[in-house]
This record gives structure tokens, sequence and C-alpha cells, in this order.
């Protein structure tokens, strides 16, 4: 196979089933270290236009880090969207061979978008910022059954509540040594914590889970998070609610509580938000409008270099803290 070869790559906890396009091959190999090593190597010697992987709760972790260091272009696709292109192209059934050529197919037509490895320090702090919020859920539920508990079990709920807590304490030293300990993310969170409502926590998950934040330019930033506008859900006379969509959920999430704080300090954001509810807005709208505002304000504040300012979104020069030897 020469030119124009594309690959889907369908990961599940023990195998690879591989497809290649347009010849229609097939491989599967044992998604272990030899297998995964094995792999790589075929389609590095055939030096595909794309490799397409969905993501496999990490099993695709081994896979897409190797092929990444190889320089092979790799593109990590949303299931739902793969799953939506085979019933359009006709394929109703579904294995894991299929799926393989389906992704595949899709690679061929779609062309999705490649995507770069972060660098160790980002996959870290992804790491961490991700076992947090696995804590934080954990405690929430226990919380809510000790509400409801008998007293006979309400103290086993209360002492793995004090082990959550204990968990999610070191995880947040955790954090702030490594944010310390890498210049780029020191700088950056630096920057982001000058804004109201910003803290340790929204600042990690904004340098971990949203790179691009001071790279792009407002529109893009705001549809990357999934606050760029609501869509139409009309048909005929029925006229449907606006909702937004899409973007990447755990960045939003935190904004979202984020936000709540920002409206109550951020001078900028209490007046919009006032603004928008005497206007009759409802408050989830006029709270996710915010939410847009807050993060195009932090866009601007990176790719300035300056701090937020008790006046509001007028960014500050400052001078970035030196790396300690």
């Amino acid at each position: 196979m020469a030119g124009g070869v594309f690959v889907g790559v369908d990961v599940s906890k023990d195998r690879l089933d591989v497809a290649f396009r347009p010849s229609g091959e097939k491989l599967t190999v044992p998604n272990d270290r030899r297998g995964v090593t094995r792999l790589v190597r075929t389609i590095s010697r055939l030096k595909p236009e794309c490799v397409v992987l969905e993501p496999s709760g990490g099993y695709e972790r081994k896979l897409l880090e190797q092929l990444s260091e190889e320089g092979s272009p790799v593109a990590m696709v949303n299931a739902r969207n793969v799953r939506e292109f085979a019933r359009a192209s006709g394929r109703l059934a579904k294995t894991d061979a299929i799926d393989a050529a389906v992704l595949a197919h899709f690679a061929e037509v779609m062309k999705p978008e490649l995507r770069r490895l972060p660098d160790p320090e980002t996959r870290k702090l992804r790491a961490l910022i991700t076992r947090r919020n696995q804590l934080v859920r954990m405690m929430t539920a226990e919380q809510n059954r000790r509400l409801q508990a008998l007293e006979s079990v309400r103290a086993g709920l209360s002492a793995i509540i004090r082990c959550l807590k204990k968990q999610i304490g070191v995880l947040d030293k955790q954090l702030a040594a490594l944010i310390r300990a890498t210049p780029a993310f020191r700088q950056k969170a630096e920057l982001l914590r000058s804004a109201p409502g910003v803290g340790h926590v929204v600042s990690a998950t904004l340098i971990a889970h949203l790179s691009e934040l001071g790279t792009l330019n407002r529109k893009k930033i705001a549809a990357l998070v999934g606050v760029a506008f609501s869509f139409n859900r009309d048909s005929g006379k029925l006229k449907g609610k606006r909702a937004i969509w899409g973007g990447r959920g755990d960045v939003r999430s935190m904004l979202y509580m984020s936000t709540l704080v920002a409206v109550r300090l951020n001078p900028s954001l209490r007046v919009f938000h006032e603004r928008l509810r005497r206007a009759g807005k409802p408050p989830k709208m006029a709270l996710t409008a915010c939410m847009r505002k807050l993060v195009v304000m932090l866009n601007a504040m990176l790719k300035a270099g300056g701090r937020c300012t008790e006046e509001g979104i007028r960014p500050v020069k400052i001078i970035p803290a030196r790396v300690s030897t």
C-alpha cells in the first residue's frame, strides 16, 4: 500500500481491531506492549494520511502515545459522530471489525483534525485533575447517602468521607507542586487566578484541559468550551428551546461554578448579568452568557500576558516569575 492510506483502530481492553483503506485489509493484535509495538511498526511503514481512534476508557492511551512518538498523524474522534456516520453510510450492524472499518472510512471521507499528544507535564496534570474530580464525585455521593442513612451505617459513611477528603487534599498539594515546578504552568496560573472567581482548581483545569486558551480568537475559544451560541430546535411551526451543546464538558462544568462566584465579585460580569436579568433572560441563559464573557476575558488575559485588575478585564503587563534553581 503506497500513499493515501487511512487506518481505523477499534480499541478494546484485550485487543486492537485494525482496518486499512482503500485496500480493505484487516488486522487484529493484542492490546498489550508487544501487540501495540507490532501495530505501530506496521502503521509507520505505511506512512498513512490519518489514523483514527475513539476514546475507550484509557485503553487507547498506550497506542496513542506510541503513534505520536513515531510521528504518525492521529485523530481522536467522537464515538457518536462515527456511529451516525456508520448509519448514514448504511452500516447498521456493529462488531469490533466493522467498527474498525467504519473508522477507516470516516478518516478517508471526513478528514478529521489531527491531534497532537500533550507534553508529559500536561498529561500528568490532566491525570491529577481527573482523579480529583472522581474523588469529589465519590465524596458527594457518600455525603448524599449519609443524609438518609440509618445510624448503624452512618459512622462508616463518615469514615469514607474523611478518607476521601484526605485524598483530595493530597491531590491538591500535588497539583500545586506540579504547577510551581513548571514555569509555563506557573505563569498561566498566576494570570488566571487574578480574575475573581478563578481559584486553584479552576486554573489547573483550564491549564490541563484548555491549553488553547490565549492562542485563539474569542469566537473559537468560546466554541471550544461549548458556550459560543445556542442551537435552534425549530421545525415548521414548532419553536423549540435553544440550548448549548458540545464542547469540553469538564471545562464547562468548572467554568459554571466559577461564574457563579464571578458574577458577584467581578464588577463587569455583575453589571452584565444584572442587565441580562432585567431584560427578562432566564437565570441559566444569563449565566451561560456570563460564562462566555468570562472565558473570552481569560483568553484575552493570557494572550496579552496580563492580570485582571479591579477595574474589570483590563490586563496589565507583569514580569514572569523566575525559575528557582
